[in-house]
């Protein structure tokens, strides 16, 4: 299994955040930060697959960056945190990274789910 997922919960609403935009990044060598993919989240707040079929989870730094203001702005709302960036680290012989998130207007959360 090769895959970075990710499950968005709006804690205000009590229920999955749908159409998230959100993109997923790896640092190079270099320092310079890669954008691997864009997505949004589906209905139920889910992308099941952000890492690229003909990319390799390598071990390393990754980044997931979500528009928490636009999904907000969807509904009228102003938050206080326009984007969330989770940076994580991959280490040699792991496959499988699931970062859910948790939001509300005024705050978040994450984990390494499973």
């Amino acid at each position: 299994m090769n895959r970075i997922s990710t499950h968005v919960l709006d804690t205000t609403r009590g229920k999955p955040a749908p159409a998230v935009p959100l993109r997923l990044d790896f640092r190079e060598p270099s320092g310079a930060w890669r954008q691997l993919s864009s997505a949004q989240t589906d209905a139920d707040g889910r992308c099941l697959n952000l890492l690229p079929e003909e990319e390799t989870l390598a071990e390393g730094l990754y980044r997931l960056t979500f528009d928490t203001a636009a999904y907000f702005g969807s509904q009228g709302i102003r938050g206080l945190y326009p984007f969330v960036e989770i940076t994580f680290h991959a280490r040699a012989g792991e496959s499988h990274f699931h970062i859910p998130l948790l939001i509300s207007p005024n705050g978040y959360t994450t984990y390494r789910g499973s």
